[in-house]
């Protein structure tokens, strides 16, 4: 065991460290032996031999300044001594301070020796709190890990680990919290939400090892968090002074909006299943069954053969191969006045051409509140592309600035949700280009959330598309 031990200590020294700082306290003392021969030369009256002894010993103390100690720095950790620390007395603090001045005084008025004593002592404790609480404080490195998909106002598990990189001194009673970023000088704009908002305390962290806290964080809306930078906060080891040293951080998240279904989606969905199923049938090549007709049938779809067998109208139903294929659309352009909406209750209407539509055109809605509908409308679509992806339907997604290939869900689901988190809603109607580049794939069935008037979306979006007006949500 004693073998193994000197072995891997052996291993880990620092060789050329060790070998530059022999070298470095031979050749100091070769010159102090001069400097004391130089001494001992000019009291004998040997001036010259004084003086170049004198010279040598200073040579050699240049030598080693200039070419042994810059090395030694180098391997030195000399970072931990710059960090920058704030100070924050503490209500403890402000009563120990007020006994010192108290002390102090009675001491100066009396003359009391053992006041005297108590005031020394009393400033040591200071002192020693100071020391100590930097101590503590440096040789500290912070990792933080989270999973890497992250949804809105769900509850993630993070892990934060904290390693104590001190060769010989443990660290107490660290507090790891967010910490403002730093802003340029004049910069007026608000500061990026911080990931974590909540502190994460560390009793103790023995030296060359690490601990790891988690906790559990919750990100109340989508889009990007950022991580600027980490405060590490002690009170040790009397409580008199709160010092936080800050650690830089570059980390950044992306949050998906929310996939937890909604009222609005457990209202469309039986709608848009329904439409699903209508659009699809019979669209397929291979023969299913033979049923009774029903008014809804086209007539082009009767079997005459089996009606004139049995006496009742019959209608031959083929597989749907593709009926679990659909296109989600979500429109970002915000049409002018703010669009249209009818009551919620309204939310499922046919347009005269055939198609289905949710909502219709009546009221104005403000544009202040067509941001939160947007918001909406984004969380819908994602509670959408999150069913689908259950489903393992196949599905192709398309916003303004992206578009998916028709593919298996699970394949893109991460890539739609992630242009979600990103998505922003835009004034204008963008020149009606966007809908009306949709009209080329009539056989597939489309989702669609816009904000546009029914009178501005073409007409052969009608027959192939399931509308969901973003001011009735």
């Amino acid at each position: 065991m004693s073998a193994s031990f000197a072995q891997r200590w052996w291993q880990g020294l620092d060789k050329p460290g060790w070998r530059n700082f022999l070298v470095a306290m031979v050749a100091l003392a070769v010159a102090l032996a001069l400097a004391l021969y130089s001494t001992a030369a000019a009291e004998t009256g040997h001036l010259w031999i004084a003086g170049g002894s004198a010279l040598a010993a200073l040579a050699l103390s240049v030598w080693v300044g200039v070419t042994i100690v810059p090395a030694l720095a180098r391997r030195t950790p000399l970072r931990w001594l710059a960090f920058h620390i704030d100070y924050k007395l503490t209500r403890e603090g402000v009563v120990y301070v007020t006994g010192v001045f108290v002390i102090a005084l009675a001491a100066l008025n009396t003359g009391n020796n053992l006041l005297f004593m108590v005031l020394a002592s009393m400033l040591a404790g200071i002192i020693a709190s100071g020391i100590l609480s930097s101590i503590v404080l440096t040789g500290i490195v912070l990792k933080l890990e989270l999973p890497e998909h992250i949804f809105a106002e769900k509850p993630v598990l993070a892990t934060l680990e904290i390693e104590n990189e001190k060769l010989t001194l443990p660290s107490f009673s660290l507090r790891v919290a967010g910490a403002p970023g730093k802003k340029p000088a004049g910069a007026m704009e608000a500061e990026a939400e911080q990931i974590l908002t909540r502190p994460v305390y560390f009793p103790y962290i023995p030296k060359k090892r690490s601990a790891q806290q988690q906790v559990e964080l919750t990100f109340p809306r989508r889009g990007v968090y950022q991580q600027n930078a980490l405060g590490i906060t002690t009170k040790f080891p009397f409580g008199f002074l709160q010092k936080t040293r800050r650690v830089d951080s570059k980390m950044e998240i992306v949050v998906y909006p929310r996939v937890a279904p909604t009222e609005e989606f457990y209202e469309i969905l039986p709608l848009i299943s329904g439409e699903i199923e209508s659009f699809y049938r019979g669209r397929g090549h291979d023969l299913y069954s033979i049923r009774d007709y029903v008014t809804t049938d086209s007539a082009r779809y009767v079997d005459w053969k089996a009606t004139a067998k049995t006496g009742d109208l019959k209608v031959r139903e083929f597989t749907r191969e593709d009926e679990r294929r659909v296109m989600l659309v979500l429109d970002p352009f915000a049409a002018e006045g703010g669009g249209s909406a009818n009551k919620p209750a309204d939310r499922s209407a046919k347009n005269p051409a055939g198609g289905a539509a949710s909502g219709a055109a009546s009221a104005k809605i403000p544009a202040d509140g067509f941001a939160e509908k947007f918001e909406r409308a984004v969380t819908l679509a994602a509670c959408l592309a999150w069913h689908f992806y259950e489903i393992d339907s196949e599905m192709q997604f398309r916003t303004d600035r992206m578009g998916t290939a028709m593919a298996a869900s699970n394949e893109i689901i991460y890539d739609v949700l992630r242009e979600l988190a990103f998505i922003e809603q835009k004034p204008g109607a963008g020149d009606g280009k966007f809908l009306e580049a949709l009209t080329v794939e009539p056989d597939l069935f489309k989702i669609i959330l816009t904000s546009q008037a029914r009178g501005s979306i073409p007409t052969g979006l009608w027959t192939s598309s399931y509308f969901i007006f973003i001011q009735s949500l």
